[in-house]
């Protein structure tokens, strides 16, 4: 019989979208703020898959991912999601619309999720309005795209990034941080 236990805690990840080089600044000191110190930051990738948020944003996106030195319970993701949008909210246009998007994940060994706001078939609802989006899995030493991953996230060089922020977590829970046998 199985016996229920805690779960390994989990990388954070946040990832933004923006047309708007001079909001990264500030956005990133408050995720710093309320999450500790960024860990991994990634370089520009340009947002051209979709565009899904261009008549929001403008065009000319361009997503920034961010992953944090401080490991996560994997239940904290709908107050960080919720807290996300706050920020996002800080940031809206007189018109009302955001000129940034925060979308936070987390790597666990075996998965990527991001947290939406946005109910589908493999989504799993968590709580205060917020879903669990498995996003890829780990195997055979990489990140797998799934059915419905988002292209950008199907991507070799995203799969690439995402593989070396779960290399820095799996450093991380080698010296000291709990996982499971």
């Amino acid at each position: 019989m199985s016996r229920p236990k805690e779960p390994n805690l989990v990388k954070l990840i946040i990832s933004l979208i923006t047309g708007d080089k001079g909001i990264l600044k500030p956005v990133l000191k408050k995720l710093g703020d309320k999450f500790g110190s960024i860990d991994i930051i990634s370089e520009r990738l340009n947002f051209n898959h979709t565009d899904y948020y261009e008549k929001e944003m403008g065009a000319g996106l361009f997503r920034k991912l961010a992953s944090f030195e401080k490991l996560i319970k994997p239940d904290s993701m709908s107050d960080i999601k919720l807290f996300t949008n706050s920020i996002e909210n800080e940031y809206l246009t007189r018109g009302g619309k955001r000129i940034v998007n925060i979308d936070p994940g987390y790597i666990s060994l075996e998965k990527m999720v991001l947290a939406s706001h946005k109910n589908f078939s493999h989504r799993i609802y968590l709580n205060s309005g917020v879903y669990a989006d498995l996003t890829l899995i780990y195997r055979f030493g990489a990140f797998q795209a799934l059915e419905w991953t988002f292209p950008d996230y199907a991507e070799d060089n995203m799969r690439r990034l995402l593989k070396g922020v779960r290399e820095r977590y799996v450093h991380q829970l080698q010296n000291g941080e709990p996982v499971d046998a």
